[in-house]
């Protein structure tokens, strides 16, 4: 069996990398110039865990995420924590300023529910600190004419709440977070308009509750993943009823869900069986939590497949969980606008040889994920630059969710390499391609009303440590304040953001060298930092020595004239 699986791959590679050179023209289609929608709104993000710091400071209790980083060793890469991470909760002054230099109309982050509620639990106390904590920020925000969008929760959940209840593995979480969200709503509704409830849920069931590689890291294969969505998905129409019910007349907001998913591409687009498959790759990435919000229902896909392969498994019932009627309707229509994250591409086929493991999320898709080696690779294994998918996936949801008012909620490309380089040319390409891509979308009909790039800060990057980097600006870790310094790919960032698109072929290519120009002053800067640092030091040390002895020496010498006088 193995080496007919191996042949089949291979076959599949060749067949992949030959349809990708020979459908290269027309999927990379013209670069389009011109301008976005008046009131289009740009912003960048971050998370609270990822930036923070100060884990235990002002009443803050533990997450999962804490605990995770703490508990044992392999978890994550370099046995790094958040606990500083870049020192976000002491730098909000430092930071504001930086949205400012880039211009953004609007900045999306989370907030953290155990900095909020300790426990978890609303009944057992609110932490006044916290409360004052964001209430400043977004107040400076709005001060320097920046809209907040707010992330209700970025996969930090309370400890408490896993210790005690399971986590999403138990439907009590799904209260307990909707009494989370209405005390976010009483306190900083007033002047947030913009509110997230869950970012990228797919990801933290799968790697929480099936991997195993994210906090809570459990490893509930073909079971945890799903009992944790379907807990999360009731969560947020908790939440949306909650605001719509009680905070909406006086509020005048928005609530909606931010849902992660890459485009998947058919092989073979005349065979209609890899079609299929690639209509399944996205209807278990992106339907999997958008069906039940727009249709109230799971997609017929992921019920046929799972419950087929739960009966071959033995089970009396399907492994995916089922909504009630009532919940069905209950969920149906619990979202004022879709967020929309996207990084990467992958070409879909359908699998054609037994899967080798048990039940899990990977096997119930019965389909083979490939990349085009043509593709550039930006340093992640997983993420490769194909503007084009992006285009085709904002499409789709537009398609497919009945027009909804899309906010793109994350889209950014990691650091090629570990350095202080802050030329990220691959990173102003990336940049460029997808922005343009989302441009074209628009024409196309999409009704797309912002766009968050990720992210604002290198940061801790969940499993992967510090060795990832998405920031605008570089943070370097090894110094005890976290200073950040300017990429490139701010000054490119900030030129589309004042012109609100590409104007004209001449004008967009000047942002490039300018850009260039500007990192490379920047580049000799930093590396003479430490000279200079070394120098204030000696400064700092020499001055007051010398100015010391001098005073010590003048006086020997007017002790000396006055002795020589008397």
């Amino acid at each position: 069996m193995k080496p007919v699986r191996a042949v089949t791959l291979w076959w599949v590679l060749l067949l992949a990398s030959r349809l990708g050179a020979t459908r290269k023209e027309s999927l990379e289609e013209a670069f389009y110039y011109g301008t976005f929608p008046l009131g289009f709104t740009w912003g960048v993000g971050s998370s609270a865990f990822q930036t923070e710091g100060a884990w235990d400071q002002d009443g803050k209790g533990p997450s999962i995420w804490d605990t995770f980083t703490h508990s044992r060793k392999g978890n994550v890469l370099g046995e790094e924590t958040a606990d500083v991470a870049c020192n976000g909760y002491y730098k909000v002054q430092e930071d504001v300023a930086l949205l400012r230099e880039l211009h953004v109309s609007h900045y999306r982050f989370s907030l953290s529910w155990p900095r909020l509620l300790p426990t978890g639990v609303r009944a057992d106390g609110v932490n006044k600190k916290g409360i004052q904590f964001y209430s400043d920020f977004i107040d400076a925000l709005l001060n320097s004419n920046i809209t907040p969008i707010v992330t209700l929760h970025h996969w930090d959940l309370p400890q408490l709440l896993q210790g005690n209840y399971g986590g999403w593995q138990n439907v009590s979480a799904a209260s307990y977070f909707s009494d989370y969200a209405s005390l976010c709503f009483e306190a900083f509704g007033d002047r947030v308009k913009h509110w997230v409830t869950f970012s990228d849920p797919r990801t933290m069931a799968e790697k929480g509750y099936e991997t195993g590689h994210h906090a809570p890291g459990l490893k509930l294969h073909g079971t945890g993943l799903y009992q944790a969505a379907h807990h999360v998905i009731k969560a947020h129409a908790q939440a949306w009823h909650s605001y719509n019910n009680t905070w909406r007349s006086k509020q005048q907001g928005l609530v909606g869900i931010s849902l992660n998913c890459d485009w998947g591409e058919p092989v073979d687009i005349t065979n209609p069986k890899d079609i299929e498959a690639a209509e399944r790759y996205l209807q278990f990435c992106l339907g999997w939590f958008a069906n039940p919000i727009y249709a109230g229902d799971y997609p017929q896909v992921m019920k046929d497949h799972i419950g087929r392969k739960s009966a071959e498994q033995g089970l009396d019932m399907s492994r995916l969980p089922v909504f009630s009627l009532q919940e069905k309707s209950y969920i149906k229509g619990t979202s004022d606008f879709l967020g929309l994250g996207h990084f990467t591409t992958r070409y879909i086929t359908e699998r054609n040889y037994p899967a080798r493991q048990g039940p899990s999320y990977q096997n119930d898709r019965d389909l083979v994920e490939l990349v085009d080696p043509n593709w550039p690779d930006l340093g992640s294994k997983w993420l490769h630059s194909v503007p084009w998918g992006f285009r085709r996936l904002l499409n789709f949801a537009q398609t497919q969710y009945g027009n909804p008012p899309i906010y793109v909620t994350e889209n950014g490309a990691s650091q090629k390499l570990h350095c202080t380089q802050l030329c990220d040319e691959w990173r102003i390409q990336y940049l460029k391609g997808y922005t343009n891509e989302m441009l074209k979308a628009i024409k196309d009909g999409a009704n797309i009303k912002g766009y968050t790039s990720w992210s604002l800060l290198d940061k801790f990057e969940w499993e992967r440590g510090y060795s990832d980097r998405y920031g605008f600006y570089y943070v370097d870790f090894n110094k005890k304040n976290r200073p950040r310094y300017p990429k490139a790919s701010v000054e490119y960032y900030k030129k589309i953001i004042t012109a609100n698109g590409f104007p004209n072929p001449r004008e967009v290519e000047s942002w490039y060298l300018k850009a260039l120009e500007t990192c490379s002053i920047n580049n000799q800067m930093l590396a003479a930092e430490p000279f200079l640092s070394y120098m204030q030091i000696m400064t700092e040390i020499m001055v007051p020595t010398v100015c010391t002895l001098c005073i010590l020496i003048a006086a020997v010498l007017l002790m000396l004239l006055l002795r020589s006088l008397s």
